[in-house]
């Protein structure tokens, strides 16, 4: 999963990337509305956690662009104020979610990743595929009921993997989707991610090269 945090406090919003990061969430970070909505034009978000009080285009202002121009990405608000019309007025504007500070961060990882399964109503909460079994909430992989150990990074790879269900994802997605936005996008950082995870896993491989195309999963 990658998220765009728009937040104009700084620590704040470092905290929050930080926390996100030790869930295998990959997380840019955004301080006005201007800078926002050039990382959402530029960059494949799944959820833009965006706080309504931020300079330039304010937090409503972004929320209604990233609607308007049909930006394929959950808008998850943040505020310090809970009244009930501001977060009707957030839901009118086309947020997905609403979160008032202060938060608990397991509360927003726990929303980031109920968004992320809403576009498909069939999406399950554990994925499985080609005998692999994968917790996104408790973090865990398990193989033929054999758990299996992965950093963080090794665990967002396969997640990507794991939901295109046997789909071919190419090396520059799963930078994109992985990674944040200081990843070398001529760095070997897919190739040897890949090449760990299929060890932690074992044999037979379950992750295959198509070459010249990217990676799939299958028996």
């Amino acid at each position: 999963m990658r998220v765009l945090v728009v937040e104009d406090e700084v620590y704040l919003a470092e905290a929050i990337r930080a926390g996100l990061r030790l869930e295998a969430i990959a997380a840019d970070l955004a301080f006005d509305g201007d800078a926002a909505l050039e990382a959402v034009t530029v960059n494949d978000y799944d959820v833009v956690v965006l706080d309504r009080d931020i300079p330039g285009p304010n937090g409503d202002e972004v929320c209604r662009q990233i609607v308007a121009q049909g930006i394929g990405c959950r808008v998850l608000m943040l505020t310090a104020a809970g009244d009930l019309d501001d977060k009707v007025t957030g839901f009118e504007l086309g947020a997905d979610d609403y979160l008032t500070k202060p938060f608990e961060l397991r509360e927003l990882i726990v929303r980031l990743r109920a968004l992320v399964r809403r576009p498909s109503a069939a999406a399950p909460t554990v994925l499985e595929y080609a005998g692999v079994r994968l917790d996104p909430f408790r973090r865990e992989v398990y193989r033929d009921d054999r758990y299996v150990k992965l950093t963080r990074k090794q665990f967002a790879v396969l997640e990507v993997l794991m939901t295109a269900r046997g789909g071919v994802i190419s090396a520059e997605t799963l930078l994109e989707k992985a990674w944040d936005e200081n990843a070398d996008p001529f760095s070997n950082a897919v190739r040897i991610t890949i090449s760990a995870v299929r060890k932690r896993l074992g044999d037979p491989w379950v992750i295959h090269t198509v070459p010249g195309v990217g990676y799939r999963m299958g028996s």
